[in-house]
């Protein structure tokens, strides 16, 4: 049965960078490696694999800021042409867009792939460039809309919390692109964010962690109607590689401990969390926090 998802190892990313340069470099007698760019590391990779293992078609997005971005790389092998999996893969990368709070996408593409762009709703821009002087490309758009997601309102009402109590946090332009009781995905703006290296600073990575985490506690407080004032207790945080791109944060319902009981008691309650802030498909970034949920008096 066939899989769609991101390269788990090196072994399993040369496979994904041979059929990418098998059908969009060799056939014009490219080198190996010629399939490869700058944003590798930056950028989100999939790939649908079947239970052989074997790779069977591939593709890209990259974020060109906090609301754009761009899909390339695009390939499926010739073995499995006609059965469906460019469809599967690109409902995949822009499900992953949405969820990143990407609301536009653009990509350039091959003359002979422009009418299966169009069965998706990318409309053409103009013509672009001219591939090895002979692959003529069309620049084509399409604008996602938000990502369906439960609670919005209550969403809503914690990065409006954030605005107008963290004067920082509107500054950073921190979002809630996703959230649906079991994930929570938050980004902010990549270029308000970047130090004298052109890499994200490191307390803008602290903050949006420390946010996310909080706005975690907070979600769960107002879904369980109970009432407490958040207080990070204690953190760290592991910085694994600079940031050179637009960065997103993660929490998983399966990386928070502890629970609000307590509260019902008129007892502090504690939670513990983990957010990991990721470059790409990488994990650039990793945040421990510990709160204490202190009731109202």
């Amino acid at each position: 049965m066939n899989c769609c998802r991101s390269p788990k190892n090196a072994a399993e990313f040369t496979k994904y960078y041979q059929l990418r340069w098998k059908v969009l470099r060799k056939p014009w007698q490219q080198p190996l490696g010629s399939e490869k760019d700058e944003l590798e590391k930056q950028s989100y990779h999939r790939m649908i694999i079947n239970s052989e293992e074997e790779v069977l078609a591939v593709g890209r997005l990259e974020r060109l800021g906090q609301h754009q971005a761009k899909i390339r790389y695009m390939a499926v092998s010739e073995q499995v042409s006609g059965q469906g999996l460019g469809k599967q893969l690109i409902l995949t990368l822009e499900t992953l867009a949405q969820q990143l709070g990407i609301t536009e996408i653009i990509l350039e593409a091959r003359e002979k792939a422009v009418g299966f762009y169009e069965k998706f709703d990318y409309l053409q821009v103009k013509k672009s460039h001219l591939l090895f002087d002979d692959i003529q490309h069309f620049t084509m758009k399409k604008h996602l809309s938000v990502h369906t997601r439960h609670e919005v309102a209550l969403v809503s009402e914690l990065q409006g919390t954030w605005h107008d109590t963290i004067p920082l946090s509107k500054a950073m332009n921190i979002q809630i692109s996703y959230y649906d009781k079991a994930k929570l995905i938050t980004h902010c703006d990549p270029a308000f964010n970047k130090n004298l290296h052109q890499t994200m600073f490191a307390g803008s990575i602290y903050t949006l962690a420390t946010l996310t985490g909080w706005g975690w506690v907070y979600l769960q407080l107002q879904q369980a109607g109970l009432e407490g004032d958040i207080v990070l207790a204690n953190a760290d945080i592991k910085y694994r590689a600079p940031i050179e791109g637009t960065a997103h944060c993660q929490l998983d319902f399966e990386d928070v401990m502890g629970e609000l009981a307590p509260l019902k008691k008129d007892k502090k309650a504690k939670m513990s969390v983990t957010v990991n802030l990721y470059n790409g498909d990488n994990v650039a970034a990793t945040f421990h926090g510990n709160f204490a949920i202190l009731p109202k008096r």
